[in-house]
């Protein structure tokens, strides 16, 4: 066996290994289409937010607040929002550690929303209330993954 084999059966290869994943403020237009036209159902919002260290309104307002500080201020307001359209907040919490796999810089939160339907955070989304919230939670992030899980066997409400 030459040592190229060697290697390549030593390591064991995985697609995700060399994917970069990249956190980001807002959907791209790929993004907003691909949920828009999925099946619709109930589905969960997986967030991994990753906060800015000073808070930095896109106005230009002057603010002492952290990134963590103005999101919680989102965090806050969105209860009623998601409310509105019949959706919650199933989970939150800050991130520990890393138990499993490799990452450049872990978030600093995980929070969980259950959706009763695509359409539900589409109007939420859109609605005049949630707008002008949002300007906290862009404010306070860096960057966050959102990762749509569907419902399966298993009974999230």
């Amino acid at each position: 066996m030459t040592i190229a084999f060697l290697l390549l059966r030593y390591f064991s290869f995985n697609e995700n290994e060399y994917k970069v994943f990249k956190n980001a403020v807002s959907p791209t237009p790929t993004n907003l289409i691909g949920f828009a036209l999925g099946e619709d159902g109930p589905f969960l919002a997986v967030n991994l937010l990753k906060f800015k260290e000073k808070a930095e309104y896109e106005d230009g307002r002057l603010t002492t607040l952290s990134g963590q500080e103005a999101y919680s201020i989102y965090a806050n307001e969105v209860q009623n929002h998601l409310a509105k359209v019949g959706a919650k907040v199933i989970l939150g919490g800050e991130v520990n550690r890393l138990i499993l796999g490799e990452v450049e810089e872990l978030w600093d939160v995980v929070a969980v929303a259950w959706y009763p339907s695509r359409k539900a955070m589409i109007d939420m989304a859109t609605s005049k209330d949630y707008i002008e919230s949002e300007k906290h939670r862009k404010a306070g992030l860096a960057g966050q993954l959102n990762i749509e899980v569907i419902e399966s066997e298993f009974n999230f409400q």
